[in-house]
């Protein structure tokens, strides 16, 4: 399990903290990064071109000249594709590029993401966020301490701290995102990763990849058996059963009637 250390805005150390295996040592997998990314910047995509079809175009809808017998090649509109200013054929429509991705995979490019930053040494953990202003120079000041000259920094909190916002919005190549919507495509950007103690043990949780199963405990449990004297499965089954209603009974058929004897012909 690996262990790092925990530094204040001062840039002293001030602790440790465990992270899970399974989400900052887990095995990078550069497929998966690449699905996540593209699935990301496609979501982003506006889509709102257009090009305008023959029916769009500006011009008359009057046929020029007459089909046949002018020796010229037959043409019915100046809005045809095949003159200048006319429509376009086949052309862009606004549309959603977004797409489905497993969860699964979306899950698993994050402790990628993070497995990589971690084993390039890139990851800095604070004890929290805790500014006295919201001025940008003292927050600058602190992060120099932190991370030295990184370019770029991602800043993960839990979200609500105004001073943290409104210290860091100003600051070229310094983003802050909360934990809930942490991307793939943001770790990949960035040089270094800053997140808090709170957010590195909500992530370890989160992304672990036994979340949500049932514990061991659980499972060895035995089943509980029912009391002494009760009704056995198959007894219960046919008291639930209603009686079968008795067939009906057909009617009694009426005899029919002697058939009259035919007169003889005299």
């Amino acid at each position: 399990m690996p262990v790092v250390d925990v530094m204040d805005l001062g840039g002293k150390k001030v602790g440790t903290v465990e992270l899970a295996d399974d989400v900052f040592a887990a095995q990078v997998n550069p497929h998966l990064l690449h699905e996540s990314v593209r699935h990301y910047l496609a979501g982003k995509r506006a889509g709102t071109h257009k090009t305008k079809d023959k029916s769009e175009v500006s011009g008359s809808g009057k046929k020029l000249w007459r089909q046949k017998g002018t020796g010229r090649a037959r043409i019915g509109s100046v809005r045809s594709p095949l003159w200048r200013h006319g429509g376009t054929v086949h052309g862009p429509v606004p549309r959603s590029y977004a797409y489905s991705l497993p969860k699964k995979m979306i899950l698993g490019a994050l402790r990628s993401a993070l497995s990589a930053k971690l084993a390039d040494q890139k990851i800095t953990i604070v004890e929290e966020w805790k500014l006295d202003s919201h001025k940008t120079k003292p927050f600058r000041a602190a992060l120099s301490k932190l991370d030295g000259e990184t370019r770029t920094l991602l800043l993960v909190d839990k979200g609500g701290n105004i001073n943290l916002e409104r210290a860091s919005r100003n600051l070229d190549g310094v983003t802050l995102v909360p934990a809930t919507a942490l991307e793939t495509y943001d770790l990949m950007r960035h040089e270094r990763l800053i997140l808090s103690r709170e957010c590195a043990e909500k992530l370890s949780r989160a992304l672990s990849a036994g979340n949500g199963e049932p514990s061991a405990d659980a499972q060895a449990a035995p089943a509980a058996e029912p009391p002494e004297g009760a009704p056995k499965r198959e007894a219960r089954a046919a008291a639930k059963k209603k009686p079968a209603k008795p067939a009906a009974t057909k009617k009694a058929a009426k005899p029919k009637p002697a058939a009259k004897p035919k007169a003889k012909k005299g």
